[in-house]
């Protein structure tokens, strides 16, 4: 673990060194500067954890006048540094008004040295606590099926694969058809790693507009752009000594394709708003559903960023290629969304699962989630069969069975979204309606799955 970096702001040399001596024998690494402006420039140089602010520069001044215009300019350059204010003049008025500007805490010349260094030990930690719970309010949660156990040879190849690599730092790039669980397949790389007790940080690269990409992926400090009202953690610090999982990988555009493989290939970055350089360490999963091949031959995808992205590359098999998984997966299902449900009685009947082997499944597992979900939820009676489960209604080749116009209605926009990749402009197309009133529809129907470049804001 890295040292604590204090910057100690004196015009006194020998107060500098008495400081340096005490933190250092602490455990502290320690910078100086002799006044603000040089500590400025070490600020905009290096990183800080905490800052040691006499607020007198100059000799003769006693106002601390100087100590407040700098801790108004720490302000002013969003700064997130706790500050512990020092003077020699014992003056309640400076350390109310220091206190004011953002110091967080103040201490006399001389110091109690036992005292300094609680004080600082206890900002630290109250700091390091902050950026701890603007992490956790920052992660998604995530739903794991780590209950299901796979049955099918396909699956079982794939999780042999997966246990000969997890343990190692290799960038994994996971491919398959929409709908085959990648997203469950990284979380399961994730769990198996040395990097398990860290997080796993999941962002579907299709959902970040190209405006926000810095932001999102980098972060950015409070007043970076216009609207950038408070300070926010990237997915990259996010994801420090844990794993990052970009998700719909192909989706990236071109533009920001350069400054995702400057990471990938340097480790560092830059916070939007911030000239310091930061440190990447997390593992990279990736998955993409697309014709990676394709887009670099149509110049649209960087070949060396792929290059970086599958030092080994697994494919997650279709759902129709693990038929030996399908009744115990439909089961699982059942019993997840029964106990949410309270619908803990339901089973699957002869019948249901005669129909689940047979249906061709383009989907794959989202919409095995999605069908059995709606079928513990219409379930006149404690068995599905296949009058249940409204297979039949999403073959051209029978008749529609007896529903509501709204039943109906959800169920074409599930397919039209599974067959588009959970595009809304190209779903919106195949169904005849604008992208406005298909999202009003996904909106109403709480079909939480799909995401857009385009999408709305409100």
């Amino acid at each position: 673990m890295s040292k604590s970096k204090i910057l100690i702001v004196d015009d006194s040399p020998e107060i500098r060194l008495s400081a340096a001596f005490i933190l250092e024998d602490q455990g502290f690494s320690v910078l100086e500067a002799e006044n603000h402006h040089r500590a400025k420039d070490i600020l905009n140089d290096k990183r800080v954890d905490l800052i040691l602010l006499d607020m007198n520069f100059s000799l003769d001044t006693t106002s601390g006048e100087e100590g407040l215009s700098f801790l108004t300019w720490l302000a002013q350059s969003n700064f997130v540094i706790p500050v512990i204010a020092m003077t020699g003049w014992s003056n309640v008025d400076l350390a109310v008004n220091a206190m004011r500007l953002g110091a967080c805490d103040f201490v006399e010349k001389p110091w109690n040295n036992q005292r300094l260094i609680q004080i600082i030990q206890q900002q630290l930690k109250m700091a390091g606590l902050q950026v701890q719970n603007q992490r956790l309010k920052q992660q998604l949660e995530s739903v794991t099926e780590q209950d299901f156990v796979w049955q099918s040879a396909a699956m079982t190849m794939l999780l042999s694969q997966i246990d000969a690599v997890a343990a190692t730092d290799a960038s994994i790039l996971l491919t398959g058809d929409n709908g085959t669980g990648k997203s469950h397949i990284a979380q399961r790389i994730h769990q198996q790693s040395d990097r398990a007790d860290s997080s796993f940080i999941a962002v579907n690269m299709g959902a970040i507009s190209e405006s926000l990409f810095e932001s999102e992926m980098f972060g950015h400090k409070k007043g970076a752009f216009t609207d950038a009202k408070q300070n926010r953690i990237g997915r990259f610090e996010l994801a420090k000594h844990g794993t990052l999982f970009l998700d719909e990988i192909a989706n990236i555009p071109l533009s920001q394709q350069a400054k995702l493989l400057r990471v990938l290939e340097s480790g560092e970055y830059e916070v939007l708003g911030s000239s310091q350089t930061q440190q990447a360490d997390s593992r990279i999963i990736s998955a993409t559903n697309g014709d990676i091949a394709q887009l670099i031959a149509d110049s649209a995808f960087r070949e060396d960023l792929y290059f970086r992205l599958n030092t080994i590359e697994l494919r997650v098999p279709s759902l129709k290629e693990r038929l030996n998984d399908i009744t115990p997966l439909a089961r699982y299902f059942i019993a997840l969304h029964g106990k949410k449900y309270k619908r803990e009685e339901i089973s699957l009947a002869p019948s249901g699962i005669r129909a689940l082997e047979q249906y061709h499944w383009p989907g794959n597992v989202r919409e095995m989630s999605h069908l059995m979900e709606r079928a513990v939820l219409l379930a006149k009676n404690n068995s599905l069969g296949q009058e249940d489960l409204n297979l039949t209604s999403i073959k051209p080749e029978n008749n529609l069975p007896m529903m509501t116009l709204e039943q109906a209605e959800q169920m074409l926009i599930e397919q039209a979204l599974a067959l588009n990749s959970n595009s809304v402009p190209k779903s919106a197309i195949t169904l005849g309606l604008t992208k406005s009133s298909l999202y009003r529809r996904i909106e109403k129907y709480g079909i939480k799955e799909s995401v857009d470049d385009d999408a709305p804001t409100s």
